[in-house]
């Protein structure tokens, strides 16, 4: 299979604007070599290949957009994906204004699988790390930057899989996989929801699309905070809102690849995650995050703090968020 990296250099336009133990943690999570959804078959999930995709983020060290850990991030990314074959590799680069003022080189990555497919799904995770773990108690914890294995590196080691599996058993329809960067540089303070200083990456590529009327995609999945302890995946409250056909399928595709205890048929937290963006660009979207945790009533108690390490993230909660979106690609053959 031919690959290329085309490298777009969309000139640095500006943004001035307004996200207890469990005992199957570090666990091995296998299940047979496929599964049946809708008639079609889909490949395994490996809960290992992508813990291991997790941590190799992870030893990077902290990811905020500018740094060396975030440089590094973004190399392997772009060389997995063309390890793993996709038929194109495109970099869109540009610079953003956070809120506070910081001016931020971005580059969101977007990997296609079966580019010739006008029938698309595309799938999306943000690489990037928050600069301060707002959580913490200490004004000293505060100011520190976050590891980010659950909330960034968690969506991305599933992405990453399902690249490897993408190449390995090719799917009826076109894939693409979008990381994003500077999803998590908003503003935090106050009570205001200041929607528009989170997902910067996302602001700009939904700007900057590579699609036309054929090919743009049918829907999009975001997978955000999914490698939680124990994590369990509510229907998030825009998803259910603007996209509800979309979580309908992708909940019944998560209960019947025998994730019902993960996937939980009630609406939980609202969130400004990338989905939203996605959605107002015309692609039905919705989110796979942990909104409703059972300890917070909200995200995972590491969410924003400096435990969000390895410690923090379960196998299984990888398998069922990745086997669950495999199921959805592998069953959406039939509508080319």
């Amino acid at each position: 299979m031919q690959r290329k990296i085309l490298t777009i250099v969309l000139g640095l336009g500006l943004l001035t604007c307004a996200c207890r133990q469990s005992s199957n943690a570090g666990k091995s999570e296998t299940q047979n070599d496929t599964l049946k959804y809708d008639n079609a078959i889909a490949p395994q999930f490996n809960s290992d290949s992508a813990y291991a995709y997790v941590k190799q983020q992870v030893d990077f060290g902290t990811r905020v957009p500018g740094s060396a850990g975030h440089k590094k991030c973004e190399k392997y990314i772009v060389d997995e994906l063309n390890r793993h074959g996709a038929d194109t590799v495109i970099l869109q680069s540009a610079e953003v204004t956070a809120f506070n003022g910081d001016s931020l080189p971005i580059t969101n990555i977007l990997a296609q699988f079966n580019r010739e497919n006008n029938y698309r799904v595309l799938l999306a995770a943000h690489y990037d790390t928050r600069p301060w773990a707002d959580n913490e108690s200490s004004d000293e914890n505060r100011r520190r930057p976050i590891l980010g294995a659950n909330d960034g590196a968690s969506g991305v080691g599933v992405l990453l899989e399902v690249a490897r599996l993408l190449a390995e058993y090719t799917p009826q329809i076109g894939v693409d996989l979008l990381f994003v960067d500077a999803e998590d540089y908003g503003d935090a303070s106050g009570w205001d929801r200041k929607d528009d200083t989170w997902c910067l990456g996302t602001q700009y590529w939904v700007g900057n699309m590579p699609y036309n009327q054929e090919n743009k995609p049918a829907f999009g999945i975001v997978l955000d905070m999914v490698g939680g302890l124990d994590a369990r995946f509510h229907r998030e409250y825009y998803s259910n809102k603007h996209a509800r056909s979309l979580v309908d399928k992708v909940w019944a595709a998560g209960a019947n690849a025998g994730f019902a205890d993960k996937f939980i048929n009630e609406v939980g937290g609202s969130l400004v995650d990338d989905h939203v963006f996605i959605n107002e660009a015309g692609i039905p979207c919705i989110d796979i995050v942990e909104c409703n945790n059972a300890i917070t009533r909200s995200f995972p108690p590491t969410w924003h703090t400096l435990n969000d390490d390895m410690s923090s993230i379960d196998k299984r909660s990888l398998l069922a968020a990745g086997q669950t979106v495999l199921n959805v690609l592998y069953g959406e053959r039939n509508f080319r």
